[in-house]
């Protein structure tokens, strides 16, 4: 992004090409920075810090960041003041972003004592009427908008991903600071992932 401000920056770390395309596209380029992950991180919990750091995802990640990690790392060497997860709302998605969570608490942990780390929540469903079109970010408020809906004709386009938005539907839904929601990463969220994967990996 063209802002040298970490506090008025902020970078989203997004699943894959597909969706690293529609960020990039929709995205205010002035304070807003994309990094794409091509395939999985690797799973830190198995991994010294020496072998993790040689894995190109990690090594990009850490690059952009400019903190350093482990013993080096330095929390006002930090060039965005937002890191924003932005995975696909399924199973993979989940699966990044525990990985990445994994990471941070163990080798990043004051990013997340200070604040700096979210969870974008994009949405599931788009619900299109003649008069209008809603997003909509639960099962639960899906079914409760149908159910109040008087329209006869109602389209609902289901998201599988963050690739399947067009550049426009991203930013009014998931990048847009006026719109969007985002949930802060406290550090009992990356101490229960990384419990989860102490317990997943035996």
């Amino acid at each position: 992004c063209s802002v040298r401000s970490a506090e008025h920056s902020e970078l989203y770390i997004v699943e894959g090409d597909s969706a690293g395309g529609s960020a990039k596209q929709g995205r205010d380029r002035r304070f807003q920075a994309v990094l794409p992950l091509r395939g999985k991180i690797l799973n830190v919990e198995k991994a010294r810090l020496d072998h993790a750091l040689r894995n190109n995802e990690i090594k990009a990640l850490i690059q952009a960041l400019g903190t350093g990690v482990g013993a080096q790392f330095n929390v006002e060497n930090l060039r965005y003041g937002r890191i924003i997860i932005m995975t696909d709302a399924d199973v993979d998605g989940a699966h990044i972003t525990t990985l990445l969570l994994t990471m941070f608490y163990r080798y990043m942990e004051p990013l997340i004592t200070s604040g700096h780390l979210y969870l974008a929540k994009p949405p599931l469903y788009k619900i299109s009427t003649s008069r209008s079109t809603r997003y909509v970010y639960t099962e639960e408020e899906k079914e409760a908008l149908l159910r109040k809906s008087s329209a006869r004709n109602i389209a609902l386009q289901r998201y599988k991903g963050l690739g399947e938005m067009n550049p426009e539907q991203l930013w009014e839904t998931t990048m847009d600071p006026e719109r969007r929601t985002l949930i802060q990463v406290t550090l009992e969220d990356a101490a229960s992932a990384d419990q989860t994967f102490d317990m997943l990996m035996g």
